[in-house]
């Protein structure tokens, strides 16, 4: 039987590695580009490759499995949404038309619905002897 200071505890890592697993893999994907596209019909695209994006959603599949074979789906819903936003807020802030705020609230309600979807079939997997993959357990 788990005490009310340790479930805490496993509540908080449960939210806080995912959402700091975010912050790292928008770095690692989207962060160091930061240069828009002209093309020769003088159109701009960018800064980000649709690869990038991609890599991106697909690599945060690993910390929302994570957290959510480990029942706490609030934990991976808010710390993947909240990384997000976090960045993109960072990564889009010098814009100074202020419609970046636009594209924040975007990635935060898509997060927000998607995370909680894949959550919400991860656990019920979980609890319906889908198993915890090679983690194992439920610590």
């Amino acid at each position: 039987m788990r005490t009310p200071l340790r479930n805490a505890s496993h509540q908080l890592w449960t939210a806080l590695l995912p959402f700091l697993a975010t912050l790292a893999l928008w770095a690692a994907w989207l962060g160091w580009d930061q240069h828009h596209d002209v093309h020769p019909d003088g159109s701009v695209s960018g800064p980000y490759e649709a690869w990038q994006v991609i890599g991106l959603v697909l690599t945060l599949l690993a910390p929302l499995y994570w957290a959510a074979s480990r029942q706490n789906i609030a934990g991976a819903v808010l710390g993947i949404t909240g990384g997000l936003g976090v960045a993109s807020f960072y990564d889009w802030s010098d814009d100074s038309s202020g419609l970046f705020v636009v594209g924040v609230g975007m990635i935060v309600a898509g997060s927000l619905v998607t995370t909680a979807g894949l959550a919400l079939g991860i656990a019920a997997m979980g609890r319906n002897g889908g198993g915890h993959g090679a983690g194992g357990g439920t610590d």
